[in-house]
This record gives structure tokens, C-alpha cells and sequence, in this order.
């Protein structure tokens, strides 16, 4: 038989356990909680709903799952789920230990719930990624009556943006003001952050500005959103703002983001000013930090500090390692990047797709197509799924070496191919003077329903320019409409250029007119192709209207206008316009001016004074192929052989292989009667190999271009148009014979 007095002394050891385990909690002893309650379970004592909740506690900051779930079985034994603090404290245990399912199962039974059963589940949800979960309990709980608290609406505010909903980032904006709580700092904090998500940046700032109090999250949120959408002096300006609140620091956040707007603006000297704050406030340990001055140095052109940035880091990531890698290749310090490269796999790094794209940009500017089918062969035989940055690069890096074949076969295989794919082949087959190929993969781009960008659309206007075709460049322009993109100069001057290829100067000028901004390429390719076809004359009324504007010529310009009045026979302005560029401090005349002068005084026949202005041409330039090339010219059409010779011993002697003066030799001969040289000029041309260019006809049928040179046997339908050649050359003879009847019987 029990004493009476044992239960006495249980009640006593209860009460001792109940104070021991509420010691513990405030001292964060979470294993002693557990082995506390062991005992009062071990002496078979029934324990009350306050000590179940701390033990939860230790449970979820232990990741006692098992412990957890076997007190949970004790709660509903004990009867004690009708307690709203009990439940609380089960659920939060199971969204700490990750149990989602368990928690949403017990929040659904849960007979009454508080602000502190929403809150819990909504906080579970949203920091588990849950986002979408998370609103619909917080709408939810709304539609139930829940009034929510300030951290409920901090939580809900997170969901918006998060999801990308600013409709209900707005309602909740509403409720704020509604409820008082407008000037809670959390919350401000939380609508700076969902306006600046949505780069709503003015009411982002109209938040700011009415802040009675601000703390470091304030200014790093706002600081935050302008870098990030380009805003770098106005960053700049609020980092300085904050430096001279002495009662604020700044996070790693807003370091990161202050150097980022440095990057942007290219300010070295504010770079440096900003990481001696930075060492001062003894940030120079953080990671992100680190990789942050690596990036800013690099982009701001210093590559020394960059390095010296990355050698003092006393942890480095793969993160570390690319800024160094891209930040050298961005310096063009393309060897300097391979031995980084080199040491990363001393160090045993792993690659990943940033470190084969930095490879791909190296070896591309080295020239060295091999290594980019090396990558190619890794990225296949280690069984990576490269993802579409790293194929874009693959397929750039094909495209620059002009392997388009291969370049075709990767963009085939693609399963996934974005706008960055699409436009890179268009670019390679127009760089490569490819222009039907060019615009055949645009058409299979609109079949493909994605819409082009200002790149796609500077590359399709390369291959209209190519392609000489007006009705194809107008179809380009309605693209352009279309898409809102021919306001931007860049295809506005594209479009100057294409249309002036095809020979219709008026609709170039009417382009040119509707600019609402131009600049000195807009210029220099309008004053370019009205020279090109013909009117030399506009062209020097363009040059008085572009230097009677704030944009003044240069070199290039003079060049296209010299190059218009050369072909149009305006001796006398070209001259003028010369004698200008050489009296005229800015513009300094190089060889290109000299062999455009050249050109347009032999074109003129003043032979004697174009040969003397080579000879007389200043100290640091000299005559090159193309004044010569010009001279021969001239040469041969007024039949000067004496200066021709001259003319074409110097153009042999620095251009060995170009069949242009052996042929322009040959001809001047000709011309001339002097066969002995005629013959001397081909055998030469036989001894040293060099070949004559074929020219060739363009014929479009339908959407494609045939090209046929003379006795060329490899076009499909080559029988055919031999047939027809034939056909029409007995036409022709017919017609002859004809006339010469008709002519005999006169």
C-alpha cells in the first residue's frame, strides 16, 4: 500500500521540474527541457498544458523530429489539443522541422485559432518557398474575420512580392492605412521593398521621404532599387546621404549595392572611396563583399586592384573565382586569363556554366576555334546539362570563327532556344555575308512566335545592307514599327544604310528626317550614302548642316564626303574640303584622306599632281596600297604606263596576292599595245599562284538567291540553264542576222 505522503512528495518534484524547465527555456538549455521532462513522464506524473510548449521548443531548436512527434502523441492523451497555445507550439514545431504536411494537417483541425495560428502557418509556408500557400492562408484568414497584426502584414507583403502580385501588395497598402499602422517601420520597410520590387521607384521614394525614422533596411532597400535599375548616381547620392547619418551603419547589402552603382558609372576614384569605408567598418572579411570590389574594379577598368582585391580575400567561392576570371577577360587580359583558368584547377574548383562562358569570350578573342569545340567535347562527355547562357556563348564563339555549319548542328539540338539563339545566328550568317540565310532564320523566328530585339534587328538590316534588296529592307522597317524599336538610333542609322544600299537615298533622307535623335554615325551614314549614289552636292549641304549643329564632323566624315566628291567629279570642293581638314586643328587627315585625294585627281586625269601628293604626303604616313591602287587606276584609263609601272611595283610590293593589280596591269597594257607586257603580267601572276575572283550573277526566285558563275557546273539545275543560255544566245544571233537582212535591203 502507497504512503499518503508520496504523492505529496511527487507534487513537490512536479512543481521543482515545472520551475526547472522554465530556467532552462530562458537559458536556451534545450536538452535539459527534454531529460526534465523524461523524469516527470518516468515518475508518472501528468504534467499541465504550460510545460508542453517549451518542450516543443527544444524539440524544433534540437530537430528532434522523433521526440516531437512522441510528445505530440502525449498531448492528445493528456486532452490538451483544445489549448490554441499548445497547438501553436506542435505546429510551429513541425514548420521548424520542415513537416509542412503535419503542420497544415494540425492548423485544419485546429478549433480556434489566434493571430499567433496564422501567423505560424503563413510564416511556415512562405519561408519553406511556399509563397502561393502562404498568401492564399493570409487571404483566407482575411475572408474569416482574422484582423492581422503588423507581422502578418510584414509576411503577407513578402508573399506579394515574391509572387509578383502588386495588385494585393496595393489592398494591403490600403488596409495598412486603414488599420493605423502606416508608420510602423517594418511595414514601410516591407512596401519600400515591393515597390521597389516592381520598380515603382517614385513611390518607393515617396516612402522614403515620409519616414520619421529610418534604420539600415530603409536606406539599403531604397539604395538597392536604384542600382538595380540603373540609377547608380542617385545610388551614390543616397549612400552619401547615409554615410553622414552617424546613428546608421550599412549592411553587406548596401555595400554590395553601392559598388555595384560604382560599376555602373565607371567611377574608380568613388570605388576606392567606397571600399575605404568598407575596411573601416571591417567588411573586408565578407565574401560578398569581396566579390562585389572584384567586380567593381574590373568593370571600372582598374584590373591590378581587381587582382589585388581577390588575393586579400581570406575565403573565396566559385563566385570569387569567375568575378576574377570574366573581370580579366573583360580587361582583354585574355593570356592573364587562362593561367587564372589554370590555377583554379590547380585549387580543384569545379567548373561551372560562368566559367565556360569567360573561357568561350578568351578564346574567341585569342582565335582559337579548337578550344571552343574542346568545351564543346567537355560540356558533351562529362554528361553537363549546360544551360541557354553557356549554349549562346557556344554558338557566338562558332559564329565569330564562321563555323555556321557547326554553329547549325548545336542550335538543332537545343531543346530550348531564346531570343539570345535566334539572334546570334542571324548576326553570324550576316557577318558572314550570308544575308538569305540571315533572313531565312528571322522568318523561322517569327514562325517561332518570339519577338526580336534591338540586336536581332541591327543584324537583319547588316544582311538587308548585304543583300542589296529594297523590297526586303522595307519589309525589315514594318518589322521594326511594329516592335517600337525604329525610334532607337542604332536602327534608324542601320536603316539609313540599308536603304542607301539598295540606291533609294529618299527614303534614307526621310529616315534620316523623322530622327528624333541623331548622332555622329547618324550623320556620317547619311552624308555616306547620299555620296555613294551619286549626290555629292546634298552631301555637302548635309556637312554645312551637321557643323551648324552641336554635333561637329570628324575624320570619317570628311572621308564620305572627299569619297562623294571624288565620284562625282567635284575637284575643286573636294580640294576645299581637304585644305579645311589639314588647317583645321581637330581634324587631322590620315592615309585614307591621302588615297581618296589621290583617287579624285586621277579620276580628273591630273595625273602628275596626284602622283606628287604620295610622294610629298607628311612625315608618319605612308602610302599605302590604296593610293597606289588609285593612281594605277587612273593610269590605266588615260593610258600612262611609265607612271603605271611605278604605280604597280609599289602596290606588288605591298600587296603580293591581290589579283586587282596584275589585272589593272594587264588591262593598262592592253590598252596601250604593249602585248609583251600583257603576257609577262599573267605569267607572273601564274608564278606567284595568285587567282582571279569570279564574278558572279544573283538571281532571286522566291525566297532564295542562286548564284551562277560562268561554266560552274555545281548548281542543281545546271543542265537547265546551260539549256536556256543557249536558247537565248540563238535568240540573240537570230536578231542580229535579222537586222544585218533588214540593213542589206535598205
Amino acid at each position: 500500500m502507497r504512503s499518503p505522503v508520496a504523492p505529496l512528495l511527487s507534487c513537490g518534484q512536479f512543481h521543482f521540474r515545472d520551475l526547472m524547465i522554465r530556467g532552462c527555456e530562458s537559458e536556451q538549455r534545450w536538452q535539459h527541457i527534454i531529460s526534465h521532462y523524461h523524469e516527470i513522464r518516468m515518475a508518472a506524473l501528468l504534467p499541465d498544458n504550460e510545460i508542453v510548449p517549451p518542450v516543443f521548443k527544444a524539440c524544433a531548436h534540437l530537430q528532434s523530429m522523433n521526440q516531437g512527434i512522441s510528445l505530440h502523441a502525449d498531448v492528445l492523451k493528456l486532452g490538451f489539443k483544445s489549448y490554441t497555445s499548445t497547438c501553436n507550439s506542435i505546429m510551429n514545431f513541425y514548420i521548424k522541422c520542415g513537416m509542412m504536411g503535419s503542420a497544415s494537417t494540425l492548423f485544419d483541425e485546429m478549433v480556434n485559432k489566434d493571430s499567433v495560428s496564422w501567423n505560424s502557418v503563413i510564416h511556415g509556408f512562405l519561408s519553406n518557398g511556399d509563397a502561393e500557400i502562404g498568401m492564399d492562408l493570409y487571404l483566407h484568414a482575411r475572408l474569416s474575420g482574422f484582423k492581422a497584426n503588423v507581422a502578418s502584414l510584414v509576411l503577407a507583403l513578402q508573399a506579394c512580392w515574391r509572387l509578383g502580385v502588386i495588385t494585393e501588395g496595393l489592398n494591403i497598402h490600403n488596409l495598412v492605412i486603414k488599420n493605423g499602422l502606416a508608420y510602423d517601420l517594418s511595414i514601410q520597410n516591407s512596401l519600400m521593398s515591393l515597390y521597389a520590387k516592381f520598380e515603382d521607384l517614385k513611390s518607393a521614394r515617396k516612402m522614403f521621404d515620409e519616414m520619421s525614422h529610418r534604420d539600415v533596411i530603409s536606406w539599403s532597400v531604397l539604395i538597392s532599387a536604384y542600382a538595380q535599375v540603373g540609377e547608380f548616381p542617385i545610388a551614390l547620392q543616397l549612400f552619401q546621404e547615409m554615410s553622414m547619418e552617424t546613428s546608421i551603419g550599412f549592411d553587406g547589402l548596401v555595400a554590395v549595392a553601392v559598388l555595384q552603382a560604382c560599376s555602373g558609372v565607371g567611377d574608380h576614384r568613388q570605388g576606392m572611396s567606397v571600399h575605404g569605408h568598407l575596411v573601416r567598418r571591417g567588411f573586408e572579411a565578407d565574401i560578398f563583399v569581396g566579390n562585389s570590389l572584384v567586380d567593381m574594379y574590373s568593370k571600372c577598368l582598374d584590373v591590378d586592384s581587381a587582382c589585388m582585391a581577390f588575393d586579400q580575400m581570406l575565403q573565396k567561392n566559385n563566385v570569387s573565382w569567375n568575378s576574377m576570371l570574366s573581370g580579366l577577360v573583360h580587361n582583354e587580359k585574355y593570356m592573364e586569363a587562362l593561367a587564372m583558368f589554370d590555377q583554379m584547377k590547380k585549387e580543384g574548383l569545379v567548373w561551372d556554366e560562368v566559367t565556360l562562358v569567360s573561357l568561350l569570350q578568351t578564346y574567341k578573342k585569342v582565335g582559337e576555334s579548337m578550344w571552343s569545340k574542346c568545351i564543346h567535347c567537355v560540356i558533351i562527355r562529362q554528361l553537363l546539362n549546360p544551360n541557354e547562357m553557356v549554349l549562346n556563348s557556344l554558338l557566338d564563339s562558332y559564329a565569330k570563327f564562321e563555323l555556321m555549319e557547326v554553329a547549325l548542328r548545336l542550335f538543332n539540338s537545343m531543346k530550348r532556344r531564346n531570343l539570345i539563339s535566334w539572334s546570334t545566328m542571324i548576326a553570324g550568317y550576316a557577318h558572314i555575308g550570308w544575308p538569305d540565310e540571315a533572313i531565312a532564320f528571322f522568318r523561322e523566328m517569327q514562325l517561332a512566335q518570339v519577338k526580336p530585339n534591338k540586336v536581332t534587328m541591327l543584324s537583319l538590316l547588316e544582311a538587308c545592307a548585304v543583300s542589296a534588296e529594297l523590297k526586303l529592307s522595307k519589309s525589315t522597317h514594318a518589322v521594326a514599327l511594329r516592335n517600337y524599336l525604329v525610334n532607337d538610333i542604332a536602327i534608324s542609322t542601320s536603316l539609313i544604310n540599308a536603304y542607301a544600299k539598295c540606291g533609294d537615298t529618299h527614303i534614307s533622307k526621310r529616315v534620316f528626317d523623322e530622327m528624333p535623335e541623331r548622332n555622329i554615325l547618324t550623320w556620317n551614314t547619311m552624308i555616306s550614302a547620299l555620296g555613294m549614289n551619286g549626290n555629292a552636292r546634298e552631301a555637302l549641304a548635309l556637312l554645312n548642316q551637321m557643323e551648324s549643329s552641336s554635333i561637329k564632323p570628324n575624320e570619317v566624315t570628311m572621308l564620305s564626303v572627299l569619297s562623294a566628291c571624288s565620284h562625282c567629279g567635284l575637284i575643286q570642293e573636294g580640294l576645299n574640303c581637304f585644305q579645311r581638314m589639314i588647317h583645321n586643328p581637330v581634324l587631322h587627315p590620315n592615309v585614307e584622306h591621302y588615297s581618296c585625294i589621290v583617287d579624285m585627281l586621277g579620276r580628273a586625269g591630273d595625273l602628275q599632281n596626284a602622283a606628287k601628293l604620295i610622294r610629298s604626303m607628311p612625315q608618319g604616313l605612308e602610302a599605302g596600297a590604296a593610293a597606289w591602287g588609285a593612281l594605277l587606276s587612273a593610269c590605266k584609263r588615260h593610258g600612262d604606263c611609265e607612271l603605271g609601272r611605278e604605280a604597280a611595283s609599289h602596290v606588288m610590293e605591298l600587296e603580293p596576292m591581290s589579283p586587282a593589280v596584275y589585272l589593272l596591269s594587264s588591262n593598262m597594257y592592253a590598252r596601250t599595245g604593249l602585248r609583251s607586257d600583257v603576257v609577262k603580267m599573267r605569267a607572273l601572276m601564274r608564278e606567284r599562284g595568285v587567282r582571279d575572283g569570279n564574278g558572279y550573277s544573283l538571281v532571286h526566285v522566291g525566297q532564295k538567291a542562286h548564284r551562277f558563275v560562268a561554266w560552274d557546273a555545281c548548281h542543281s539545275q545546271c543542265k537547265e540553264v546551260y539549256c536556256m543560255v543557249e536558247f537565248l544566245h540563238g535568240l540573240m544571233k537570230r536578231e542580229v542576222e535579222i537586222e544585218e537582212i533588214v540593213l542589206e535591203c535598205d
